[in-house]
């Protein structure tokens, strides 16, 4: 029997009794960081409607140097959801790429992927993890573009976010990323960069903080559209302890500004501490600005105004 099928019958009745056992006073129906405090079974704000087919199709988006965990922990909370009905296993996962010829991913791990963008099927959720975006094809962004619309959620993860940047989803969106990537996010024109929390939702579009934080976000889709019982029984099924999905605020330690200081200060793009001697510097308007690298320097000097209007 396969892993699945055994997880499928043994914990269905074992889940409430395991969570009052091992959790003591964490009961499925009960918020675990307030343990005190009951929390409804559904908590549906802003739910998204399954499909009448009963599937629930998602698309993740494959190019160079994808950072495994970014689509890997997603992939593993949406494959674990087990439900009642006709559709036990609502989510249909696949891969999208430029070619299915074999991608190298963060590493050294190889994936061939299973749909081009011409024949991936329509996906009702796409994730997006953070990649190489200078090696990106632009027919993926071509792609994330033309399916946008009609997607029910475009999920980035970590700096998957510069990828939906790329692509001008971020106009006037809410929008977050890995903690040391909130300066990049900043230059895309129309976004306003939230920090310190698991994931943001703004319409059709919703982004995650670092690597974990996709998790977390996968969990909050289940929960929109299955209920927070559901999402609360997938990471118990997946004996994961986070709670980050059910309270987003929790990446609070990174929710403040790094401040430089005279001999070392930030990188006026990915706010990195560097050696004032050693940096590579640009000056603009006058002021000199300090960069890790050539990456940050280049980035800064195409839309300087972007990065300044932020720091003064």
């Amino acid at each position: 029997m396969q892993r699945r099928e055994l997880m499928k019958y043994t914990l269905a009745g074992a889940a409430s009794t395991l969570a009052s056992t091992v959790f003591p006073g964490r009961a499925l129906g009960v918020d675990s960081t307030h343990a005190a405090r009951p929390v409804p079974d559904a908590r549906l704000t802003d739910p998204l409607t399954v499909p009448a087919s009963g599937t629930i199709k998602v698309a993740f988006l494959i190019s160079s140097e994808a950072v495994v965990i970014d689509f890997a922990g997603p992939w593993a909370v949406f494959e674990q959801v087990m439900i009642e009905g006709d559709h036990p296993m609502p989510f249909n996962l696949y891969t999208v790429a430029a070619s299915k010829d074999p991608v190298k991913v963060s590493g050294g791990m190889t994936i061939v992927p299973e749909h081009t963008y011409a024949d991936a099927p329509t996906p009702n959720v796409i994730v997006v993890p953070a990649m190489d975006t200078d090696a990106l094809a632009p027919a993926a962004l071509e792609w994330l573009r033309s399916v946008q619309n009609q997607t029910d959620l475009t999920m980035s993860v970590c700096t998957g976010s510069y990828v939906l940047g790329e692509a001008g989803l971020l106009e006037g969106k809410k929008a977050t990323s890995h903690h040391g990537g909130y300066g990049v996010l900043r230059a895309y024109p129309g976004v306003t960069v939230i920090r310190g929390v698991r994931y943001v939702e703004d319409g059709k579009i919703a982004s995650s903080g670092g690597l974990t934080s996709g998790m977390d976000l996968a969990l909050r889709v289940v929960e929109r559209y299955f209920g927070r019982k559901v999402a609360k029984k997938t990471a118990l099924d997946l004996e994961y302890q986070g709670t980050g999905w059910m309270h987003p605020e929790s990446n609070a330690q990174f929710a403040k500004k790094p401040v430089g200081t005279a001999n070392r200060p930030l990188c006026q793009v990915c706010e990195m501490g560097v050696d004032k001697k050693a940096a590579l510097t640009q000056t603009y308007e006058g002021r000199t600005y300090y960069f890790c690298g050539e990456w940050c320097k280049k980035r800064f000097a195409a839309a300087p105004q972007r990065f300044v209007e932020h720091s003064r």
